[in-house]
C-alpha cells in the first residue's frame, strides 16, 4: 500500500512562490480613512468557527487574535472604530477538558493526522464579565442556532441543545442567544457569515444522516421565529432546509435592525468540496505494485464481480492493476445485496463464516468513480487491517480501501456531491435576496473560494496561494479551516465589500503579515 506523506520540503515551498503579479488592489496609504456612511464605532461579528479563528481543528488564542474580525476591527479603528473584545481560549491547544470537549489541535501536516489531545487550561467558565465580547463566532452553529434561547446554557450541553463555546462568554447562559446578546450590545456595524455548517457537517461525516441512509434530508419547518427553536428537530449531520437557513438570517437581521444595527456586510456560502478537506485524498489512492494486483485479483476482485454480475450488478467492480486503483466505498444509494450476494459465494465453494463475512460488507460496496471525494479523514484508515485496525501483516487478507470497504463516512458519492451543490446554491441565492432587501453589503466567498481552487491561485506581494493541503497556504491543517493568511485573504474580501457599499476606504490588510501552515 503506498502511505502518503508530505514532506517538510513541501511545506516549505509555501512561502518560496514569487510573481510580480497580485489579485489585491493596493492601497494609498496617505490619504487619510474615512468610514463613509458607515459608523464602525461598536462593530461585532457573528457567525461560526470560520468567525471565531478556529483551525487546525481547533480554538486556541493564536487563531482567534488572527480572526478575520479581528483584523477588519484593527483596519476599523483608523476610521473611528471602537475597542474589538475577543473571547479568548486559555491556551493554544483548544478543547475544553472539564467536560471531554473532543476537540483536538492537529500538530502535523502528514496524512497520518497527528493531535495534541485538548488537555490544556481552558474551562467551561463564564467569562463574560471580562466582556463583553465583539467576536460572537462560536464554532459548530448552525444558522438557526443563532437564535436558540439558553444556547449558552451549561445545563443543555448534555442534551445536545447549547454549545460550551458559547457557554464560555454568554450574558446570560440561562436565556441567552447569540442574537439577544449581540442585540445587547446595540452595534453600529456588524458582519455575519453564517450557513456553513448547514451543508458541512453532512459533508464532513460522508453524507451521513439520522434519517435516510447516504442521501440529504431536507427538512421544512415553519418560519423560524426568536425564541421558538426547537434545535432537537434537526439531525445533528442532516442538510438544513433553504427556507429555514433565510428564516434563521432573517431573524437575525430583523434582530439588529431592531436596535438600530442597519448597515453591516453578509457573506455567502464557499463550495465546500473545494476544500482540502476534501480533495487531498484522491479517488484512486490505492497503489499497487503487479504481484499484489495479480493476488487480489485472484483472491477477491474474480470471484467477486462473477458473483455480482450473476445478480445483477457486476459494473459494481473492475479488476485492478499495477499502479493506482480505485478505493473501495460504500454506496448506500445501491441495492443492498448482501443476503443474496452470501447465498452465491455460499453456492461457488465458500465457507458460510466466509461467505457471509463478504456479503455483509460487499453488499453496497464498489469501486469509487472519477470526481467523487474521499476525506481526508479516511487517511487514518486506508491500508490498515479491517479485522484489527492495525498496520497490515503479510497474512492480513482484507486491507481498507484496498480489499474491504472504506466506511461510508469517509467518502462522498456524486450523488452526496451533488445534495450539497443544490444547497449551497440554494443557501446562496437567499442569502444575495437577504442581502439585496436589508441593504447591505454583500462578500463573495464563494467565488473567492474558487479562484483559490484553480491551479492559478492568486496572488498577493508575489506569494501565490491556493486551495492545495499545506503549500497552498490558504488552509490549515484540519483541510476545513483557514490559516491566518487564509482569514486575511477572506477579510480582505470583507474589507472590499464594505468600502464599496458604504464608501469607506478601510485599507486592506497585508496578508503575507500573517502566519501560515505551523508546525511543533
Amino acid at each position: 500500500m503506498k502511505k502518503i506523506l508530505i514532506s517538510s520540503l513541501a511545506a516549505s515551498l509555501l512561502l518560496f512562490t514569487y510573481s510580480c503579479d497580485t489579485d489585491f488592489e493596493n492601497d494609498v496609504n496617505d490619504i487619510p480613512v474615512t468610514s463613509g456612511t458607515a459608523d464602525f464605532s461598536r462593530f461585532i461579528s457573528i457567525g461560526n468557527s470560520l468567525t471565531s479563528g478556529y483551525r487546525d481543528g481547533a480554538l486556541y488564542r493564536q487563531g482567534q487574535i488572527e480572526s478575520f474580525p479581528n483584523m477588519i476591527a484593527t483596519q476599523m479603528k483608523l476610521a473611528g472604530g471602537g475597542d474589538f473584545n475577543i473571547p479568548l481560549m486559555a491556551d493554544e491547544l483548544g478543547g475544553i477538558p472539564s467536560i471531554g470537549f473532543p476537540n483536538k489541535r492537529v500538530l502535523n501536516s502528514s496524512l497520518g493526522l497527528d493531535f495534541a489531545e485538548g488537555t490544556g487550561a481552558t474551562t467551561l467558565q463564564n467569562i463574560y464579565s471580562s466582556g463583553p465580547y465583539h467576536n460572537m463566532g462560536v464554532p459548530g452553529a448552525k444558522s438557526y442556532h443563532l437564535v436558540i434561547p439558553g444556547y449558552g446554557n451549561p445545563a443543555n450541553l448534555a442534551i445536545g441543545m447549547a454549545n460550551p463555546y458559547f457557554v464560555r462568554f454568554a450574558k446570560d447562559p440561562a436565556t441567552s442567544s447569540v442574537l439577544s446578546d449581540a442585540m445587547s450590545l446595540q452595534p453600529t456595524f456588524f458582519s455575519l457569515w453564517i450557513g456553513n455548517n448547514d451543508v458541512l457537517s453532512y459533508a464532513t461525516n460522508g453524507g451521513m444522516n439520522s434519517q435516510s441512509a447516504g442521501g440529504a434530508t431536507l427538512y421544512t419547518p415553519a418560519v423560524v421565529q426568536t425564541g421558538n427553536t426547537n434545535p432537537a428537530t434537526y439531525a445533528a449531520n442532516d442538510i438544513s432546509d433553504p427556507q429555514l437557513v433565510g428564516a434563521a438570517i432573517k431573524a437575525v437581521l430583523d434582530g439588529l435592525k431592531s436596535v438600530g444595527a442597519s448597515k453591516g456586510v453578509i457573506a455567502n456560502i464557499p463550495d465546500v468540496t473545494t476544500i482540502p478537506h476534501f480533495t487531498r485524498v484522491r479517488y484512486n489512492e490505492i497503489s499497487l505494485d503487479a504481484a499484489t494486483a495479480q493476488t487480489l485479483n485472484t483472491s477477491l476482485y474474480q470471484p467477486l464481480k462473477a458473483a455480482l454480475t450473476f445478480l445483477g450488478a457486476g459494473d459494481r467492480f473492475e479488476l485492478v492493476n499495477a499502479g493506482q486503483n480505485p478505493v473501495i466505498i460504500v454506496d448506500n444509494s445501491l441495492q443492498n445485496v448482501s443476503a443474496q450476494l452470501t447465498a452465491v459465494l455460499s453456492a461457488n465453494g465458500y465457507p458460510a463464516q466466509q461467505a457471509a463475512f463478504l456479503g455483509s460488507a460487499f453488499g453496497q460496496a464498489r469501486q469509487a468513480k472519477p470526481g467523487e471525494l474521499i476525506l481526508l479523514t479516511a487517511a487514518n484508515e486506508l491500508g490498515k487491517d479491517a479485522l484489527t485496525g492495525q498496520a497490515p501483516t503479510a497474512t492480513s487478507q482484507f486491507i481498507v480501501g484496498a480489499s474491504f470497504p472504506l466506511h461510508d463516512r469517509f467518502s462522498l458519492t456524486a450523488t452526496e456531491i451533488s445534495n450539497i451543490s443544490t444547497a449551497v446554491t440554494a443557501y446562496n441565492q437567499v442569502i444575495s435576496g437577504l442581502a439585496t432587501t436589508y441593504g447591505l453589503a454583500l462578500v463573495n466567498a464563494n467565488g473567492k473560494m474558487a479562484d483559490l481552487h484553480t491551479q492559478s491561485g492568486i496572488q498577493f506581494d508575489g506569494v501565490k496561494y491556493t486551495t492545495t493541503f499545506v503549500t497552498g497556504g490558504t488552509f490549515s491543517l484540519d483541510g476545513v479551516h483557514l490559516t491566518g493568511r487564509g482569514y486575511a485573504i477572506i477579510g480582505n474580501e470583507f474589507i472590499k465589500a464594505i468600502n464599496n457599499k458604504y464608501g469607506s476606504n478601510l485599507p486592506q490588510v497585508n496578508v503575507n503579515s500573517y502566519s501560515g501552515v505551523t508546525f511543533p
